[in-house]
């Protein structure tokens, strides 16, 4: 939900794992001690670099500081968080790596993740080089439906952790139904973080009501579990020097491919996206009606995170919810 970078330039992998792996290496007695600068460690070993010749911030963050470290090796993106743990970039990147296996749209590559010694923790990956524009929608909407296509999950719907939309706990505990898995770890959840943080009783007991009465708008429609990027917004979508798309700081889980429009409203989607989407995943029926109920997860967080002025938007597709099911 909220860019933690602008930028990040190609270097040339080769030399890593398609796999990011958290397990601990054995160490010497020596080394054992955790290091005063574990992040330049990392890249001048197993970031085959020999020299870090400059580092630079990076803005456009609201949640981590961002730099981008130039080396002999090529460049590295490392995002810092001094207040939280490992957990959150774990997730990230386990996002990111799902997404890169698919093989199928741009992500920046995940390299290692781990705490920092003052406190709070880092994630390393590969940095690209954005291109001017945002890229052609076409292509992006046509790699999206790939990416949902190629990632599917036996599990069920949900992810192996837990992560975060922008800054709220994203709950993905494994669930074999759609509606269930929507209903209480979308937007029963953030519904209850209302009521908890602002005593909105009203929206609250309205939401509630909707997510116990909305099976009726997933009828006669084939839910499948696809990887999404589940935070699709304009911020996290750019394009790299040959003007590919390049899709960044996802909160990744396998859910009903429709909802990775839900922050289409802050996206600027247009009509040639969606028709090259539905070339590779056809539309199904009942697509309108059901695209506000995506929207509502989005709007319900962003009136968690920044305050009331998001409250009408989502309060207004309750209210036009229940008249439409007669609840």
């Amino acid at each position: 939900m909220v860019v933690s970078y602008i930028g990040i330039s190609s270097l040339n992998c080769s030399c890593f794992p398609p796999r990011l792996c958290f397990a601990k290496r054995k160490q010497s007695a020596v080394s054992a001690a955790m290091s005063d600068d574990p992040i330049s460690d990392w890249i001048l070993s197993e970031g085959n670099a020999t020299q870090i010749t400059r580092t630079s911030p990076i803005g456009g963050g609201c949640i981590n500081n961002a730099r981008r470290y130039d080396t002999d090796a090529g460049s590295f993106f490392v995002k810092t968080n001094r207040g939280i743990g490992p957990s959150m970039f774990e997730g990230e990147a386990l996002g990111l790596g799902a997404m890169y296996e698919t093989r199928t749209i741009r992500v920046p590559r995940p390299f290692k993740v781990g705490p920092l010694p003052t406190g709070g923790s880092y994630i390393i990956m590969e940095f690209i080089d954005f291109g001017a524009s945002r890229g052609n929608q076409s292509v992006l909407g046509r790699k999206l439906a790939e990416m949902h296509k190629a990632g599917k999950s036996e599990q069920g719907f949900g992810f192996d952790v837990d992560n975060t939309i922008g800054s709220t706990p994203q709950i993905n505990s494994w669930t074999s139904d759609w509606i269930e898995f929507y209903g209480k770890h979308r937007l029963g959840y953030q519904l209850k973080l209302i009521l908890d943080q602002y005593g909105d009783s009203t929206i609250y007991q309205k939401g509630k009501r909707l997510v116990k009465n909305m099976a009726p708008l997933f009828q006669n429609i084939v839910i499948e579990p696809c990887l999404l990027h589940g935070d699709l917004w304009s911020g996290n979508i750019s394009s790299d020097k040959n003007g590919e798309p390049v899709i960044l700081d996802p909160a990744c889980y396998y859910g009903h491919n429709e909802a990775e429009f839900g922050m289409s409203w802050c996206a600027g989607f247009g009509g040639s996206l969606y028709n090259a989407y539905f070339e590779v995943m056809p539309k199904q029926p009942g697509f309108e009606k059901r695209r506000e109920i995506y929207l509502l997860y989005h709007y319900l967080n962003h009136y968690n995170l920044f305050g009331s002025s998001y409250r009408s938007s989502a309060m207004s597709i309750i209210d036009d919810y229940l008249l439409m099911l007669g609840v």
